[in-house]
């Protein structure tokens, strides 16, 4: 018996396979392309129930014996369908520009005290509903030609099954869900003039849909009876496939992007929403979940070694060592002294701030290549420091990390995060945390596991943990009272 998770991104779906012993075995991925101009930024919800096809006729093919497959996917983005089930328009991205006009009206007739109350989430037109209303009223007749109404991962539930379900945590992306009663929200959807039966029922994080549809399933080449289970918003099954189940500790997503998910049942909603916390229903019913990230982490990594590593990389690959691993040798354990503030694609929480540039500060003739390669990797741990700080300030602290993901393969870097936030910081050894997660829940729904904590037990492995070393603590800290104020010093200048 094999179990697999589907995570549908905005460039590509991977589908990740496991033994049920918990085993990885391997994936598939198919890549699609986004479209994205100064007026739209789009991308044709046909291609990618295409890509989903192919992908899983390609990994029925290689690995048979597929008996349930969890679906996690992006958030926000939403497909139109008319009475065939066939897409209406393009489905717009979370950063396209349509909508703001129609969330600040939104704002006036409900203010946004009482929408952030409702659905844990700070008004913005990057959700759902703004971008409804925008439909609705420019293209009308698509609009009206609307049978159905789903995110991603519904969307491709549906058409797999036929049952359209949606999950409270992709729900919450919507801006049209109170996550406290875990329904629609009628006085929102009555503000939008927007028609909520055309959405999909909400039900809790790894809820089945029932069986694949017998003639997609042979088209696929999938067992009959294979179970399609909703699982959650892509970052939900990120915490999830990193065995992150309650306040004890919280995931850190460390690849491209740095996000940290903590686990609470308690909080500030004005406190959260203060620094743009989107507050998610989590596996178990009174928790919630939060994002905290910066949008440059390994991504500024890989910029520094692709443009200012000069010889060095050449050097290393002659030599086969890895760059990272040269620039990484000569760190000493302690600050470099430079500041770099990570902005270097916009800022995130807890400013998101698309207009904040990047900067690296305190340069002299005496610095190194290998200085402003770690301070980068400082950067994003004081950028982070200063989240969890936020955090703990709406009553949501941060007392351990969960570590996946492209950095969690740097010891320098766990033991740096360690000693900055003042946290046991875990590394993992997972493929796919949000795949992995994915295929739990499908595991648990298929009863292929009693719970999350046999699954957890079964396909989470930690590889070491690295505990904050008190002198080191202490001297980050000095320059991290400096880098508290980068931001506002480097914004008017950008």
């Amino acid at each position: 018996m094999l179990l697999a998770g589907l995570d549908i991104g905005t460039t590509g779906c991977k589908i990740s396979i496991y033994e049920s012993t918990g085993a990885y075995l391997g994936r598939v991925y198919r890549a699609y392309p986004a479209i994205r101009t100064k007026t739209a930024h789009e991308i044709d919800a046909g291609v990618i129930w295409l890509s989903v096809q192919n992908a899983l006729r390609e990994a029925s093919a290689a690995y048979p014996g597929i008996i349930a497959i969890g679906i996690t996917s992006f958030g926000e983005t939403f497909v139109m369908l008319d009475e065939h089930d066939m897409p209406l328009c393009p489905a717009m991205l979370y950063t396209d520009p349509r909508g703001e006009i129609q969330c600040a009206r939104l704002i006036e007739a409900l203010g946004e005290k009482y929408v952030t109350d409702i659905t844990g989430v700070k008004p913005c037109m990057m959700y759902s509903l703004p971008k409804l209303m925008w439909i609705k009223e420019n293209w009308p007749k698509v609009y009206a030609n609307t049978k159905r109404i789903l995110l991603m991962e519904d969307y491709i539930v549906y058409l797999l099954t036929g049952k359209a379900q949606i999950d409270y945590s992709l729900a919450a992306r919507t801006m049209g869900f109170d996550i406290h009663m875990l329904m629609w929200s009628n006085d929102i959807f009555s503000a939008a003039e927007i028609d909520q039966t055309l959405f999909s029922a909400p039900v809790a994080i790894g809820t089945s849909a029932g069986s694949i549809k017998p003639d997609i399933a042979e088209m696929l080449g999938l067992p009959a009876g294979t179970l399609i289970v909703s699982v959650s918003h892509d970052q939900v099954a990120a915490a999830i496939g990193s065995g992150v189940f309650d306040e004890s500790c919280a995931v850190d997503g460390a690849g491209t992007v740095e996000c940290i998910t903590p686990v609470f049942s308690s909080f500030d909603t004005q406190a959260m929403a203060a620094g743009n916390y989107a507050v998610i229903p989590y596996i178990t019913p009174g928790k919630f979940v939060c994002y905290a990230f910066t949008y440059t982490s390994g991504a500024l990594v890989q910029w520094f070694v692709d443009n200012l590593a000069g010889l060095a990389a050449q050097s290393s690959d002659a030599n086969k060592i890895s760059i990272y691993t040269e620039l990484e040798n000569r760190w000493n354990g302690m600050p470099t002294g430079l500041l770099v503030l990570p902005h270097f694609a916009g800022a995130a929480t807890p400013y998101m701030d698309a207009g904040s540039k990047g900067a690296i500060t305190g340069l002299t003739l005496a610095n190194t290549r290998q200085d402003i390669y770690m301070a980068i990797m400082e950067g994003v741990c004081y950028e982070m420091r200063l989240n969890m700080e936020r955090l703990a300030q709406a009553h949501v602290p941060v007392c351990r990390l969960r570590t996946v993901g492209g950095g969690a393969n740097s010891r320098v870097w766990m033991q740096m995060k360690a000693d900055i936030m003042n946290v046991p910081v875990t590394a993992l050894r997972s493929c796919e945390a949000g795949a992995t997660g994915s295929a739990m829940l499908a595991g648990v729904a298929a009863d292929v596991f009693q719970n999350l904590h046999q699954a957890n037990r079964l396909m989470v492995a930690e590889c070491e943990t690295f505990y904050p070393r008190r002198e080191a603590y202490d001297a980050y800290s000095v320059v991290y009272e400096r880098y508290k104020k980068l931001y506002q010093a480097i914004r008017p200048l950008a």
